[in-house]
Parts: C-alpha cells; structure tokens; sequence
C-alpha cells in the first residue's frame, strides 16, 4: 500500500510504498477514508525513521481476525482509538485503554498510523460510525474527545465562566463542550483571525486577539467576573505561566496542549492563590462513544473544523504549510 512515511526530521514526508498490516486474531484492517493532520505529529522528533504517522481516522473495516469477527464484519464504516491495548486488563475493560501497560499506539511510532491507504485497528478499540456521521466527522471524533475530556475532567460546573487559550482543533473542542455542558462565558483567545471566527461557530460568547487586548482584563470586562476554569489549548513555553498570573484565587487550570519542550513556572503564583492545576491527556472511550451520538444527533457540529481537503499525493506538501498555519484550521486526508 501507499503511505506517507517520516524519514527525518526537517525532511518532508515521503509517499512511499509499505507492508499491508495484517490482522492479528482481535484486529480488524481499515480502509482509510478520512484522517485529519493533528498538531502534535508536526512536531515529531523521536520517531522512528520509517514511521507512518496519523492517529484521527475513520474507514471501512476491510479484513477482520478471527475473535473479532463475532462483532465487526467487512464493509462497515467505523472510527477507533489509535492504540491497541491487551483487552483483558482493568484500564482495557473499563474504557480506559490508555492506561493498558501493554499499548501499542497508533501513528506515534509504534504501530503504522492512518497517512496510509490502509492502517490496523483493535476491535475493542473500535466503534461504528452511526449512519448519519461521515468519514471526515468520524475522523473528528478524536480531536472531539480531547476536548470532552478536557472539560469533564474540570468538572465544569453549569454557569462556569471559562477562558480557553487557543483555538486549534482541541481549543474549538473544548470551548464546544465548555458550552455544551452549560459555561456561562466562554471566551478564547486566539492570535489568528480564521480560528477566532471559527471560535465563534464553536460555542465561544466572546473572542480577543492576545496581540490587542489582556485576555485577563477582557474577561472580566465582558464576563464581570474572573474565570472559573481556564484551558490552556497551545501548548508551548511560557503558557502554564501566563495561566497562573491569569487565574483568579481558587481558580483552576487545566493543561491540555501537549508541550514537548521544557518549562519553567513559578509556583508562588499558584501557592497564595491555592490555584488547581490538572493536566490531562487523551480520552476514554465513552468519551468516544458519547461524540459520536451527539454528532449523529446533530446536538453538535463538528464539519466547520475541516478548513482544507488533500489526497495522499498532496498531503507532504500540506503537513509543511501547517508548520507556519495561516488559514488552516484542520486539514484533513480524505482518500
């Protein structure tokens, strides 16, 4: 099959030929339809040369194992968590499959991932998409559920005033589900003039430019009141910092961008001000499973994220542009 390959870092992706997977006895193959480029692989830089990255994917199961075969047949269309877990253990049997000992994840060096025509699945893992929900939303599923997570794991209150720091792919989730579960305020922050407009088609009451205006004193202009709970979306140096002079006392912060450099904070901020600071990673996979009846029910609408469409041919040129974003928002294979 044909997939695009990580040869280094600083090199752009190459379309290459590589192995078919083959299912093992609980696996299923699918036939890629949609996978959406995430942040976190543009910055790859400990994977292995001859990596397939791509972990946000939807497809039709073409090849199921012989265990798996009691519950998924060839020809559906399905979305799955892009790890493969033991399937027995506690963490696996409560949907908490990120936490297996035994993972193996998908597109993040270990097993191939979905910039491919065809990427392996586990069936415990895998759910299928409802009628109503086409591949590129299923592909949104997992950009979804990072946000869902986020916000259930703040135990956001109904009329909570929240900031969100960001709005890529996972700072739109979350301000669509701070809004979704009740936020009175939801105000993001966000440099780029696209993704503020998409803020505002994602839930957020309010938006400011951080160029132009202090995301603290807008807030409390526009809300009358400090956040309750702040996102911090970007995920870069200096961010945790910046949430802790922003916080109010008591506040909470929850960490959601994925920084891959060191960081440095000063904890005296958060200590007189007895700040909570949580980070979190990932999904469950009722976090999953909840996505997807909310985007069948259409009590969400996830489409608008997808700024821009490529084939496999076109997708190394695109993963480059995302290096300095300007109108992108998601970017999305369809194959």
């Amino acid at each position: 099959m044909q997939a695009a390959v990580f040869r280094a870092l600083g090199k752009p992706l190459e379309i290459a030929e590589v192995p078919d997977p083959k299912p093992g006895p609980s696996d299923l193959v699918l036939r890629v339809k949609a996978c959406g480029i995430c942040g976190s692989d543009l910055h790859a830089a400990s994977l292995p040369p001859g990596s397939v990255m791509g972990h946000e994917f939807a497809g039709e199961v073409v090849e199921v194992g012989r265990e798996a075969a009691s519950h998924f047949r060839v020809g559906e269309r399905a979305c799955a968590l892009p790890f493969i877990g033991c399937g027995r253990c506690h963490a696996c049997l409560s949907g908490d499959g990120i936490r297996c000992a035994q993972i193996a994840t998908t597109g993040l060096g270990v097993a191939p991932g979905a910039y491919a025509e065809f990427v392996k699945v586990g069936a415990g893992e895998t759910l299928r998409l409802p009628e109503a929900v086409g591949f590129s939303e299923g592909a949104l599923v997992e950009p979804l559920s990072v946000g869902l997570h986020a916000v259930h794991e703040a135990r956001l209150e109904p009329g909570a005033n929240v900031l969100v720091l960001g709005a890529g792919p996972i700072g739109l989730a979350t301000a669509l589900w701070a809004r979704f579960f009740g936020a009175r305020t939801v105000m993001v922050s966000e440099k780029a003039a696209g993704r503020r407009a998409l803020a505002e088609r994602f839930g957020a009451s309010h938006v400011i430019d951080p160029a132009h205006e202090i995301p603290g004193a807008a807030f409390t202009k526009a809300a009358g009141a400090p956040p309750d709970v702040i996102f911090e979306c970007v995920g870069v140096p200096g961010m945790i910092q910046q949430c802790l002079l922003l916080a109010p006392p008591r506040g909470r912060i929850i960490v959601v961008g994925v920084c891959l450099q060191p960081d440095t904070i000063f904890p005296m901020f958060a200590i007189v001000k007895e700040v909570s600071l949580r980070f979190v990673v990932g999904y469950r996979k009722q976090d999953f499973q909840l996505t997807l009846d909310m985007l069948a029910a259409n009590r969400i609408a996830a489409a608008p994220m997808v700024t821009d469409r490529v084939d496999l041919a076109q997708l190394p040129e695109a993963f480059e542009a995302l290096k300095q974003p300007t109108t992108q928002c998601k970017v999305m294979l369809e194959i």
